[in-house]
Parts: C-alpha cells; sequence; structure tokens
C-alpha cells in the first residue's frame, strides 16, 4: 500500500535532528559496505552507522508499538494475551521446570540408592566373613578358612559386584587411617589417589583372632563395566573425579574448598532410551557423592566429593514411579485426559467471550471517538447510537446529554467572560476610589498597602489633606465581599470625603464625623450591612492626634518602643441610627508610628490553627518600627503570609502605617 504525501509529510515532522543524523551516517555506510571502503575514516563511518542503525531500529519498535497500541481494540487484545494466555503459558513453563527438576531428582535417587545397595551388599559379605572367623574349626587353618570365603563370595555376588576383590591383612594402617584407634567397620566410597582404579565401593573391617587382628578388605572398583549395571532406569551415567586445586584445570567448588576435575569414567554401552512421544524429551542432572579420600602423600580427608552425571527419559521414569500403582493407572490418565479436555474447552469458550466483549466495547468506544470529532467540528446535534444498557450504554448516554448541554456551557461562559470584563472594569475604578498620591503634610510619612481577596476589596483606606498641618487618615472594613462590599465601600468613601472636604473639618470631632456616617449608612442600607470603621486626624504643629474607632480592630502607635492601642470610639456603622461615639486623644512623641489594618491580616491560620492576631502584629511592628513605612507595611504583610504558608488569601488585607515626625 502506498503511503500518502500527507501520511509522508507527517513522519517527516516528526523526526529529530538525531534521526535525520541517524539516518544519513547509517546511509553512508551502507554505501561504504557496499562499495567494498574499508579502514581509515570508512571504518569509522561504518561503526558509527552500526550504532545508529540500532539507535533507529529503537526508534522504528517505538514508532510501531505507539501506532499499534492506538487502536483500543489492539490494546485489549495484546491484556487479553497478558491476561490469559501469558499465564497459561507460565504456568505450562512452571510446570514443565517443575517435572524436569523432579525428575532429575528421582534419576538422582535411584542412581543413590543403586550405589547405596551395593554398598549395603559388601558391608553384609564384610560381616559375614567376619562371623565365619569367630566360629573358624579346630584345627582349620586360617588362609585355608579365608580362600573358602573368597571363593564362596566370588560365586554369589561376582555377577552382581564386577571386579570384587576381597583381601585378608595383618595390616591395620588403612583401617586406622579411615577409623581412627577405635578401627570401627568402614563402608562405603573410596578414593585412593594411587591405585590404579581410584574410585571404589568398599568395606574394611577388623576381625579378631587368637593369632591378633585380621582385618578383611572387599573393593568394588568403580569402572565402566561396573557403572552399565547401575540404576538400569537411567540412560548415560558418568563419574568424575577430582583433584585437589594447583591452579591448574576446570575449577570446582564445594563449600569453601576448591577442586579441579581429574578423571572422568563413562557407563560402558549406556545409550539414552529412545523417545516414547514426541514431548518426551531427555533430562539431565549432575549429583555429587561424598567419599573418603587418601592422597597420594597418604593424607585423609573424610568427605570428598565426586561427581556423578546422567540423563534419562521421562517416560522410563514414569514407568518406574507408577510401576506400583497398578490397574488404577488407567483412571489417573483418563482423569488427567478429562482434565486437559475440559481446560482447553474453558480456554476456547474465554477466547469467543474475550472477542465478543472486545468487539462491543470497541464499537462504543469508535462511536464515541466519532462522536467527538462532530464536537470538534461544532456540530453537537450529532447523537451516539445506545444499543446495551450497560456501562458503556450509559457512557453513550451520557455523551448525548453532554452535547446536547454545551450549547447552554458556551453561553454561559460567554456570560462569564462578560462578567470577568465587567469585574475588571469595576476593580480599575474601584482603584481609582483610594488615594492616588500621599498629601505632603511636614513630618508625615504614609504607605498603604491592600491586596483583595477577589476582584474587587471591601476593604477602604484613605489620607485626606484638611489644611497645611492636618492630615487625616481612615481605614474600613465592609461586611462582605464582592461586588456588594465594593458598592458600600464607594458609598462610604463618598459620604467621608463630603465631609471631610467641607470648610471647618479640619477642627470637627471625629467622633461628629463618625455619627455622620453611622447615619448614613444607617438610612442608606440594608439592616445586615454594617462595616468597620477607625479615623484619626493628626495635626503636626501641636503633635496631637484626634481619633474615633467604631467597631474596627485598634489600630496601634508605637512611641518609644511601647505600642498603644487606639480603641476608644464605640460599635460599628450602620446598625444603630442614633449612636454617640466618643473621641480619643493623643499626644504624639517625635518619631511615633501609627499602624491601622483590617481583620484579614490578623485572621490567617497555621497549619495548627492559631490565628496570627493583633500581638503577634505588634511585635512584628515593633522589630521594624525604626524602617521607614513602606519597609515596616511589606514587613507586616510578609509576616502574615509567613504564618498562613498559602499564598491563597482567605480574606481582603488592607495595612496603613504612618511615621510621625
Amino acid at each position: 500500500m502506498k503511503a500518502s504525501p500527507s501520511n509522508f509529510n507527517r513522519v517527516w515532522r516528526r523526526l529529530s535532528v538525531l534521526d535525520l543524523v541517524a539516518l544519513v551516517i547509517a546511509a553512508l555506510g551502507a554505501a561504504f559496505e557496499i562499495g567494498g571502503l574499508h579502514g581509515g575514516v570508512y571504518g569509522f563511518t561504518k561503526f558509527l552507522a552500526l550504532c545508529f542503525a540500532v539507535y533507529l531500529l529503537f526508534r522504528l519498535i517505538s514508532w510501531g508499538r505507539n501506532k499499534l497500541l492506538w487502536r483500543l481494540r489492539n490494546r485489549l487484545i495484546i491484556a487479553y494475551l497478558f491476561i490469559a494466555f501469558v499465564p497459561v503459558l507460565l504456568i505450562l513453563t512452571g510446570a514443565i521446570l517443575g517435572a524436569r527438576i523432579l525428575y532429575s531428582q528421582f534419576g538422582a535417587y535411584l542412581f543413590y540408592e543403586d550405589i547405596n545397595s551395593r554398598v549395603e551388599t559388601i558391608r553384609d559379605m564384610a560381616e559375614h566373613i567376619a562371623a565365619a572367623h569367630s566360629v573358624r574349626p579346630h584345627g582349620m587353618d586360617i588362609k585355608e578358612l579365608e580362600e573358602v570365603l573368597k571363593d564362596q563370595s566370588h560365586t554369589v555376588h561376582d555377577r552382581d559386584l564386577p571386579g570384587l576383590s576381597i583381601t585378608f591383612s595383618d595390616d591395620t594402617s588403612l583401617l586406622k587411617k579411615i577409623s581412627g584407634k577405635s578401627m570401627s567397620p568402614f563402608a562405603g566410597l573410596l578414593h585412593e589417589e594411587e591405585k590404579k582404579e581410584p574410585l571404589s565401593l568398599s568395606s574394611i573391617r577388623a576381625i579378631p583372632d587368637k593369632d591378633g587382628t585380621r582385618v578383611v578388605i572387599l573393593r568394588v572398583p568403580v569402572t565402566e563395566d561396573f557403572l552399565a549395571a547401575v540404576a538400569p532406569d537411567l540412560g548415560t551415567i558418568q563419574v568424575t573425579l577430582l583433584d585437589a586445586y594447583g591452579g591448574n584445570g576446570l575449577l570446582y567448588r564445594s563449600g569453601e574448598k576448591q577442586y579441579a576435575l581429574s578423571r572422568a569414567i563413562a557407563a560402558k554401552a549406556r545409550n539414552l532410551q529412545s523417545q516414547a512421544f514426541w514431548f518426551d524429551s531427555s533430562v539431565a542432572s549432575t549429583s555429587t557423592l561424598e567419599a573418603a579420600h587418601i592422597g597420594r602423600d597418604g593424607s585423609f580427608e573424610k568427605v570428598w566429593p565426586v561427581l556423578a552425571s546422567f540423563n534419562a527419559r521421562p517416560s522410563r521414569l514414569n514407568s518406574r514411579i507408577f510401576a506400583s500403582v497398578g490397574e488404577l493407572r488407567g483412571t489417573y490418565i483418563a482423569e488427567l485426559v478429562l482434565f486437559a479436555v475440559a481446560f482447553l474447552l474453558i480456554e476456547v469458550s474465554a477466547f469467543i467471550i474475550g472477542i465478543i466483549l472486545t468487539s462491543r466495547i470497541t464499537t462504543a468506544v469508535g462511536d464515541l471517538y466519532n462522536a467527538t470529532q462532530f464536537v470538534a467540528a461544532e456540530d453537537f446535534t450529532h447523537r451516539v447510537r445506545v444499543e446495551h444498557r450497560d456501562q458503556l450504554g450509559e457512557l453513550g448516554d451520557s455523551f448525548n446529554k453532554m452535547t446536547a448541554s454545551i450549547s447552554n456551557l458556551i453561553e454561559e461562559q460567554k456570560r462569564a467572560n462578560r462578567l470577568e470584563g465587567e469585574l475588571s472594569i469595576a476593580r480599575e475604578v474601584q482603584n481609582q476610589l483610594f488615594p492616588q498620591r500621599v498629601p505632603e503634610v511636614p513630618g508625615v510619612e504614609i504607605e498603604a498597602i491592600c491586596k483583595a481577596a477577589r476582584m474587587v476589596s471591601g476593604d477602604y483606606y484613605d489620607f485626606i489633606q484638611l489644611s497645611p498641618t492636618h492630615i487625616a487618615i481612615a481605614i474600613a472594613d465592609i461586611s462582605g465581599k464582592g461586588i456588594s462590599a465594593a458598592l458600600l465601600m464607594a458609598s462610604l468613601q463618598a459620604a467621608l470625603r463630603s465631609q471631610m472636604l467641607a470648610p471647618g473639618s479640619d477642627h470637627l470631632s471625629t467622633a461628629e464625623l463618625v455619627a455622620r456616617l453611622n447615619l448614613h449608612l444607617t438610612r442608606n442600607t440594608a439592616d445586615d450591612r454594617f462595616a468597620t470603621f477607625f479615623i484619626a486626624v493628626y495635626d503636626s504643629a501641636t503633635r496631637t492626634l484626634r481619633y474615633t474607632n467604631a467597631g474596627h480592630l485598634p489600630s496601634f502607635l508605637i512611641c518609644n518602643g511601647k505600642s498603644e492601642q487606639l480603641k476608644k470610639g464605640g460599635m460599628v456603622l450602620g446598625v444603630v441610627e442614633d449612636y454617640e461615639y466618643e473621641e480619643g486623644t493623643v499626644t504624639v512623641a517625635p518619631g511615633a508610628l501609627l499602624v491601622g489594618y483590617s481583620d484579614g491580616l490578623v485572621e490567617p491560620e497555621n497549619v495548627y490553627g492559631e490565628e496570627f492576631g493583633i500581638r503577634r502584629l505588634e511585635d512584628a511592628a515593633l522589630r521594624v518600627h525604626s524602617s521607614n513605612p513602606a519597609m515596616v507595611a511589606e514587613s507586616l504583610m510578609a509576616a502574615a503570609e509567613e504564618w498562613a504558608g498559602t499564598p491563597e488569601q482567605a480574606d481582603d488585607m488592607t495595612v496603613i502605617v504612618a511615621r510621625l515626625q
């Protein structure tokens, strides 16, 4: 199938600079190889081409994987493979590996038991010979008796124990070397390096006699002929002897010791049995036997490893395992076949059900995908067909409901955008209500910061110059937030400025001023609307500060390192129509600092639910009271935000700082 130009352009645009460089170098390397150019720059270029070819291969695999898995149907098929097929494959693999381990261990058991039974045989022979010695007839020569015992033993056991040798001796050194001074009987594998046949099944026993202690030694050398008769159910058998590792040869470790592979003895004329069926594969194993070891220098080791390797057919081992089952063997096989058939039927049923479910899921998802294309084209009239009342059907129904309401949502978004624009205009208008410049009164420096929790603020502050030496400082907090609070704030600002800009306002009592504002708000606002308010009038000529606090958090005056709260006044504005307020008067020392604030500055809570509070605000102001007002205001804002530990505001935050020189 030919790629369309649009597909080619799309693939071309996705290629990075590194991809393009890799393509060029890979093409050059291929050209140099075809042209037979070698050595120097050509060889290095071909090496780079190989590296970049590997990189491109990985990129191609990644692209193909993404392309393959883009469709949901392909993802589900792969998911079913991993959910159904892979576990079955793993179970079968585990069963095969487990069977191979069991078969190899069973083969090792057969080999070990055969060797052990022969060792027990020569042990019994040694005991019989010792017993015959103890009842030797009077007058019978000992050597004559030993010859008779040898002949009898060979007659009985030569077939089972090929190469059997029986020797009698007065030399007890070998038995003492193996068993110590106790000279207890020994029976087992014996590895004697100086012997021509170093490995043997040996039984050594001391025989007390009136003429002295005699020793009988029975040896069956482990040769090719001997191994040919061992464990007939196994296939080929090989025994490998080990020497002490001296730096040469193949290294073998057993425990903390090192050995070198020495001599291998393979069973004569032993071949692996033919397969009983097509999956009757061979199993191989290597086990370790323990032998007593006597070195060429006469050294003795009680435990010396000997490696035994073999292979076998599972069918042959099965016949040995199930030899005692008898008539029930056919029943077991029938049950196994029935289980396999049932398992196959379940797998086929699961496969068919998986195809049906996949078709339903992919069809529903495909319909939803096509519907999204209509939505992308701004066509909200298309509806998804709902054929089944399952979760996918509910999803399609939800999609239809969504497309039916998208037009309304778009209209709502447009209205929200218009409202946001109107709020932006309201914010700009409100910013014009705040003082645009600081009044120039000798000896007075003022700074104010207001951070709104929303687009517009319910906090209000103002500076009004009443005369060359008089300045009014006001701060208020309107109940509520948003537009309603901002409108009430504008009304309060208008009323305040109309009163303060009238002739003679510099001598107007702050209590009288606040009473007029209270009357204005009470008559022109709803019952649930009110405002806290603080106003102070400072006369720089007489250094007198007159103030009234109408339910606002107490501003404080810092003089000579001490803080004094300004609490005199009365209740909030807009609640009781005829209310008499009180005026407070303070004589200000040079360099005093006046701090006014809204509740948004003291109410932030830390992670433990503790408020910042007025006391901490005063402490923060005392630490920086010698700085300029701008720095003090910024420091107080930063202290409150740091206490809260989050940039999000729950309320409007306002602070006014005035330096009164």
